[in-house]
């Protein structure tokens, strides 16, 4: 029987979570307050975020000494391949002084660490946000100085792959579906035969709850040297007050069906372009699969939403039969990734930074070397 503990930092949440084996022993979600996080930078807040960890393994009984791993989301570290990591000095390193992007998932493999490593046991994070298997044709982007880049909600797009596959009672490493993962962003990835081939950023696809998506060229150039927006006003401008948020006041799904309920005509018309985008980004992503999707896969909190799912599958579903995973079970999806690899079921990998020579491909990453920029 194993019991491993799962972290994920998020912007001002701490989400926490132990399971045993399958079974989940409790889950909680630490709202931190504003003036704690106030003018600390991601790893200023280690001290905070240890702390509330101790305090809710003490509150939920459960000992360090019981825990067989820690596993954590993964952060912004160099390419990796997807599964799990082992975490270790060279990485804590990395994402402490010379991480790819400030992220607060970043706290994540350090806090598991300093857990982890007094008690003996192992730390992994699993299914990075920076797991990387595109084909090459799907690096370029129009500008040699801006390639695409693999980045998506990969921790639980697998997850439900992995589900999906189960309900076909098949392996996952043989579903070819499009995944579309909807949250405060939105993103999407094809997997070919279990292999994400190409992805649609939170910054290239559907506009969101939160985020501006992708944005004419000409346009977001002429803003950024208006002298309107400064380089974080920019910023926040396209993640944290874009999509939703922008166009109606609020980031809240639920409060923009309440007015669409109450007869809000242009809420239901930003309600419907963001469903409409979705779909556009889903057809996009169809076209890379040789033969198309055999499923074309919503998840994410927003998937919970009948309304917007429809909007979507009304649209879609001449492609392939559409498949609903709701919610984003992110620590159910580290725990059970964790635990395959405490049964042997999975192998793990070591973190180190060597870049091979040439111009590798994703199959050219040795197994066990982690980490490169394509």
């Amino acid at each position: 029987m194993h019991t491993i503990l799962t972290v994920n930092p998020g912007s001002t949440t701490t989400k926490i979570a132990a399971y045993r084996d399958e079974t989940p022993l409790f889950t909680e979600t630490v709202e931190h307050r504003p003036e704690e996080l106030a003018g600390k930078r991601i790893m200023e807040q280690f001290g905070l975020r240890r702390e509330t960890l101790a305090r809710c393994l003490d509150t939920h009984g459960l000992r360090p000494s019981e825990l067989s791993a820690v596993a954590a989301r993964g952060g912004k570290l160099p390419p990796l391949r997807r599964g799990a990591y082992r975490v270790n000095a060279l990485m804590v390193e990395t994402l402490r002084k010379h991480p790819v992007d400030e992220h607060a998932s970043n706290l994540g493999a350090v806090l598991a660490y300093d857990l982890a490593e007094p008690l003996g046991i192992p730390a992994y994070i699993y299914d990075a946000v920076v797991t990387d298997e595109m084909d090459d044709v799907a690096r370029f982007s129009g500008v040699p100085e801006l390639p695409r880049r693999a980045s998506c909600h990969v921790l639980n797009m697998y997850a439900a792959a992995r589900k999906y596959a189960e309900r076909t009672s098949r392996p996952p490493e043989e579903t070819t579906v499009v995944i579309m993962h909807m949250g405060g962003g939105i993103s999407g990835c094809a997997l070919l035969q279990g292999r994400m081939i190409d992805v649609l950023s939170d910054e290239e696809g559907p506009f969101s709850p939160e985020r501006a998506g992708r944005v004419p060229c000409r346009q977001l150039v002429n803003l950024c040297f208006s002298g309107r927006l400064d380089h974080s006003a920019a910023t926040r401008r396209m993640r944290g007050n874009g999509g939703l948020r922008a166009y109606l006041g609020t980031g809240s799904v639920l409060e923009v069906e309440r007015r669409i309920a109450a007869g809000d005509a242009y809420a239901a018309q930003v309600y419907e372009a963001m469903a409409y985008q979705v779909a556009k980004g889903i057809g996009e992503l169809a076209t890379v699969l040789p033969g198309g999707p055999e499923a074309i896969i919503l998840t994410g909190a927003i998937a919970r939403s009948q309304t917007f799912t429809q909007l979507i599958t009304n649209r879609v579903r001449f492609l392939a039969q559409v498949v609903i995973i709701p919610g984003e079970n992110e620590m159910e999806a580290l725990a059970l990734g964790v635990l395959r690899v405490l049964r042997g079921e999975e192998p793990s990998r070591e973190f180190c930074l060597a870049p091979p020579e040439g111009n590798p491909t994703w199959t050219d990453i040795p197994s066990g070397v982690a980490a490169f920029c394509f």
